[in-house]
């Protein structure tokens, strides 16, 4: 049997090198010897999902999946309550889709019902901070628009990591006041998202303290996968469609590797990638653009390394604000193999939907949750979602967490 020391190694993407564990991943500055920052998390011991895997959602996520997340002792679980989130059912979603002859089950995956920091990304912050408190770790860093800032400096405190955020100038006043008020540092770019990162690489390299490996972070994709092992958990299946608003895109990576590792755990089920259909507002859309650009042209050799920043971005949704698709060579392809597509929406009607929401399901979420809801629609309209497909909607953010602007606050009439 194979040690609890030898449960997973990490393994270069670009290269296929054996890294190791976590604490050799962060001695190498999270990088491959090779150069590549890409590493994927491989289980050794064949893990399963629980024998006891209940439909109630658990009040502890890494509880729950334990032997299948790269932590090594109990003990070293950071968590405030996160837990699982619930799947639910929309049924004014459905009868829309009939109204277009489409008969199709819609599923949304609730993170505003998140019991930790508020925001989606609580499980990637709840594991980083077990798997570095596991790992003697002191301090850490990373640049983000918001919500993965508040839910690092809330996980990393009780962890007892320091921790830095360096954010663009848009962030929100809640989000600075919440990182600050868990006793963490927020640094205020004069700029965008784009030079908070640099920012942070430069404070990284010179005071030499680690730093989030952004959308390809092996310990974000390990956690977010957890959602593949939900829907089987919550609905008995994966969805034959999989959407959701995309800024730098690890959670549709993740979800892939999920499936992969299901197989692996399965291999006579076959179970198969949704087609993914992800999302973008018209204010910020780098990625919708390049994939427009490379279906006009059939998809030519390379097509996915053909994209530009966006110059002028004049959005009001921040989270969402990566007008440099960095991601984009690993996130199109993923699309393209899944039969999927990228959406655009308009920003200007999100208000609207946000209405038909409050009234259908009395439900009120935050802006970026509302591009993918007002995706479900432009996906009809495109023809993109078929008959008897089953949709699972990865909403965002709680309207406390991210309230809309004054220019767009939406009024009951």
């Amino acid at each position: 049997m194979i040690s609890k020391s030898m449960k997973y190694q990490l393994v270069c993407k670009n290269c296929g090198k054996v890294i190791g564990d976590f604490a050799t991943w962060f001695q190498q500055d999270q990088k491959c010897r090779c150069g590549s920052t890409y590493a994927e998390v491989e289980y050794l011991e064949q893990p399963s999902l629980p024998q006891d895997f209940v439909t109630e959602c658990s009040s502890n996520y890494q509880e729950l999946y334990f032997s299948l997340l790269p932590l090594l002792r109990r003990e070293n679980i950071v968590s405030i309550g996160e837990g699982t989130v619930p799947i639910e059912r929309w049924t004014h979603l459905e009868a829309v889709a009939r109204k277009q002859y489409i008969n199709c089950k819609v599923y949304v995956v609730r993170n505003d019902l998140n019991a930790g920091s508020g925001t989606f990304k609580d499980i990637s912050a709840a594991l980083a901070a077990s798997v570095l408190k596991e790992n003697g770790v002191k301090d850490y860093c990373l640049a983000s628009t918001g919500n993965a800032g508040t839910a690092f400096a809330t996980y990393l405190a009780k962890a007892g990591i320091h921790f830095t955020e360096f954010a663009p100038s848009f962030i929100d006043k809640k989000s600075v006041e919440t990182i600050r008020g868990c006793g963490q540092d927020c640094v205020i770019s004069a700029g965008g998202y784009g030079d908070a990162k640099k920012e942070a690489a430069a404070f990284h390299n010179d005071s030499h303290i680690l730093i989030s490996g952004g959308n390809t972070d092996p310990l974000r994709i390990e956690s977010k996968r957890t959602l593949v092992f939900e829907c089987l958990r919550q609905l008995g299946f994966i969805p034959s469609v999989y959407m959701q608003a995309v800024a730098g895109g690890t959670s549709p990576l993740a979800f892939d590797k999920g499936v992969r590792d299901l197989n692996k755990m399965y291999p006579q089920r076959h179970y198969q990638l949704p087609r993914m259909l992800l999302v973008q507002q018209d204010e910020c859309d780098p990625m919708v653009t390049a994939w427009e650009h490379a279906a006009a042209e059939c998809f030519p050799h390379g097509w996915e390394q053909q994209y530009e920043a966006k110059k002028d971005v004049h959005t009001h949704i921040g989270i969402l604000t990566a007008a440099n698709p960095g991601n984009y060579p690993l996130v199109a392809p993923l699309v393209c193999s899944s039969r999927g597509t990228f959406l655009r929406v308009a920003e200007a009607e999100l208000p609207a939907y946000a209405k038909m929401m409050q009234k259908k399901q009395g439900v009120t979420l935050g802006a970026a949750s509302l591009v993918c809801y007002a995706g479900f629609f432009q996906a009809l309209k495109e023809g993109v979602i078929h008959d008897r497909d089953t949709v699972l909607l990865n909403i965002g953010e709680s309207n406390q967490r991210s309230e809309w602007p004054n220019e767009i606050t939406i009024h009951e009439e």
